[in-house]
């Protein structure tokens, strides 16, 4: 699983025995442009093509892969995997809009949607 946005990549790998992560930063500071009036373009920063690479490296070898985060850089990330590392981006399960959640968070999110057992929580004795 991954969650990303524009200024950096936090992949987690899950398993039954329990999960790491890693976290990835474009090399470039992330540039904020802004729109003009009658200026040609977007006013949105190109896709970051070394950075999605490299997370695509660190997807290399997931099983199903759940790919979350607010903004664009989800859906680049996923139209990156499908032009530029096919048998990685065919295990894409899923691509959604996640804003800002804690690790716990996005870690509860994923074994959810991967219908991993959750951590049993003991009743106070």
């Amino acid at each position: 699983m991954v969650w990303i946005d524009h200024s950096q990549a936090r992949i987690f790998h899950l398993g039954l025995s329990g999960s790491d992560e890693v976290t990835l930063h474009p090399q470039l500071a992330t540039r904020h442009l802004h729109h003009k009036a009658n200026a040609i373009g977007s006013g949105h920063a190109a896709p970051d093509k070394a950075f999605y690479t490299e997370v695509s490296k660190a997807l290399a070898d997931a099983g199903e892969i759940l790919i979350i985060g607010p903004a664009s850089a989800k859906t680049e990330l996923a139209s990156h995997l499908r032009a530029h590392a096919p048998d990685v981006a065919k295990r894409i399960a899923a691509v959604e809009a996640a804003d800002h959640p804690s690790d716990a968070e996005i870690i509860a999110y994923a074994k959810r949607h991967f219908r991993l057992p959750l951590p049993r929580v003991q009743a106070p004795g």
